[in-house]
């Protein structure tokens, strides 16, 4: 089991309450048994404080003993190949044995202002462009013609491919990556996405082992309404995409619409929660389907005592 954290603010909470969350998070999550923590990179949200990829997981890592930290991931077309590269393997320096480096497809934004303002005034990335930065990190990561960064680097982050499709699954299988699935995106997908990875290595010399990203919102088995951390399209609607997570008193006192209270139930349809026993048949559940060999738990609900608490409950040690 493994964690990743987009730092969620709650209402009435800073960034820097949510920064300081995660860090606590990390700090107990080797207590009921956690292997790894990974952060997103998300973008104009003031309910999430995961911004920085290279930067937080660098804290988390100072703030833990032996626990894995890393990206959930660096989103490539946000950042120069070198500088990502020159980040993580300074941290793997730092931290050896302990730095992941995943690396995702999207911008981490709806927003095209804030794309363009990250791409320098470019515009949404092509996977051409995509493919072809990937390939550039992973090429300054290994030794090829004497070009890994910084020079003489003797210790490396380990790559990895987060995916919500079957393609970004392909991509994996192809380059020899670990695939990391969002299950909790395109849950439709994730048994085919699985079949295209097979075992084999590719030219990265990755193993191309699958994990599973699973999403548990509100495992304290009170089943009180709460919003996804990164509601549809229409729920945000109103209250801005960037607005705090609400309170569950508040989140279940809020109108919506009989069509996106059907949209929410059918989120709700592919989410852990509950009782513990029921959460961990459910994750239990995904594991057997899909053969992954690690489960990463998103929680994204209002308080973040009840998320570490809900992580021990899950693994079944409180």
């Amino acid at each position: 089991m493994s964690v990743l954290d987009l730092a969620p603010a709650e209402e009435g909470a800073s960034i820097r309450d949510a920064l300081a969350a995660t860090v606590a998070t990390a700090r107990r999550a080797a207590e009921p048994g956690v292997r790894r923590v990974r952060v997103a990179e998300h973008h104009g949200y003031r309910s999430v404080g995961s911004v920085a990829p290279p930067v937080l997981p660098a804290r988390l890592a100072a703030s833990t003993p032996r626990i894995r930290v890393g990206s959930g991931g660096v989103l490539p077309t946000n950042h120069a190949p070198r500088a990502v590269a020159e980040h993580f393997t300074t941290l793997a320096a730092l931290h050896p044995g302990r730095v992941d480096l995943g690396i995702g497809r999207g911008p981490g934004t709806d927003d095209l202002d804030t794309v363009r303002a990250l791409r320098r005034g470019g515009g949404r990335a092509t996977d051409d462009e995509y493919r072809a930065g990937l390939v550039e990190r992973l090429a300054l990561l290994g030794d090829t013609d004497g070009r890994r960064v910084p020079p003489g680097a003797d210790a490396l982050p380990e790559p990895w491919l987060p995916a919500s499709s079957v393609a970004g699954a392909e991509l994996a299988a192809g380059l020899g990556l670990p695939l990391a699935f969002a299950h909790h995106i395109r849950p439709g997908d994730t048994l085919e996405g699985w079949a295209v990875t097979g075992s084999g290595s590719g030219p990265h010399g990755g193993t191309g082992a699958p994990r599973a990203g699973e999403r548990g919102d509100g495992l304290r088995g009170d089943r009180r309404r709460g919003r996804p951390s990164r509601p549809p399209r229409d729920a945000r609607h109103g209250r801005g995409a960037e607005a705090p997570l609400l309170s569950p008193e508040k989140a279940a006192a809020e109108s919506i619409s009989a069509g996106l209270e059907e949209r929410l139930l059918r989120i709700r349809a592919t989410r852990a929660y509950g009782i513990p026993d029921e959460v961990r048949r459910r994750l239990s559940a995904v594991a057997s389907q899909t053969a992954a060999d690690e489960l990463m738990l998103s929680t994204p609900v209002h308080d973040p005592n009840d998320r570490t608490r809900s992580l021990s409950l899950a693994a079944g040690r409180a």
